[in-house]
């Protein structure tokens, strides 16, 4: 048991310490995929220097992106669609605490992220709330509710600005936007 729990976290710790500073794609996905236990669709990446809560939970779609310096909490699942970017600095989060009448209970809620979904830098997205299919997430914007499809919200907590008509690229034309040392 407490060995268990020793290779647990080494494990954890080798992945964010050491894995997510290699500037290779390959070597990195490699380990996201055989030691902690994520699934990546064809051509998805995650940028140097994003970190995880723990080992499984996570499911990334195909030509998906997970831009530099992300915090991603796995701890309650996140289901990232096709074509999704998440830039710079953002932060989803699966789990909280809630008070209960002992003091708080943790509890764990999934995210979902639907396809070609976009997410600026340094948002915030917090436990259960599902993005839709070509939702725009604001820079900066703190999201505690449910993300219609097709729409634009930003501020703290996130508000829908507008609706828009997108066209998305299918799977064979997207382009993942890949830096040599990232």
């Amino acid at each position: 048991m407490i060995i268990n729990r020793f290779l647990s976290e080494l494990r954890l710790y080798f992945c964010n310490e050491w894995i997510s500073k290699i500037p290779s794609h390959t070597i990195r996905v490699a380990y996201y995929k055989y030691f902690m236990g994520f699934n990546f669709g064809k051509h998805s990446t995650v940028l140097m220097r994003t970190t995880f809560d723990c080992a499984r939970g996570l499911t990334v779609g195909n030509y998906s992106v997970i831009n530099a310096r992300c915090r991603i909490d796995t701890r309650g699942s996140i289901t990232i669609g096709t074509g999704v970017s998440i830039s710079s600095d953002v932060i989803i989060l699966t789990a909280d605490h809630e008070k209960d009448e002992n003091g708080k209970k943790d509890r764990e809620r999934p995210v979902v992220i639907h396809d070609y979904a976009w997410i600026g830098t340094r948002a915030i997205i917090l436990p259960g709330v599902t993005i839709g299919r070509g939702a725009k997430i604001a820079a900066g914007a703190i999201v505690t509710k449910n993300v219609p499809p097709q729409t634009l919200v930003a501020g703290v907590p996130a508000k829908i600005i507008r609706t828009h008509e997108d066209e998305f690229c299918e799977q064979e034309d997207c382009k993942v936007y890949k830096r040599l040392f990232q």
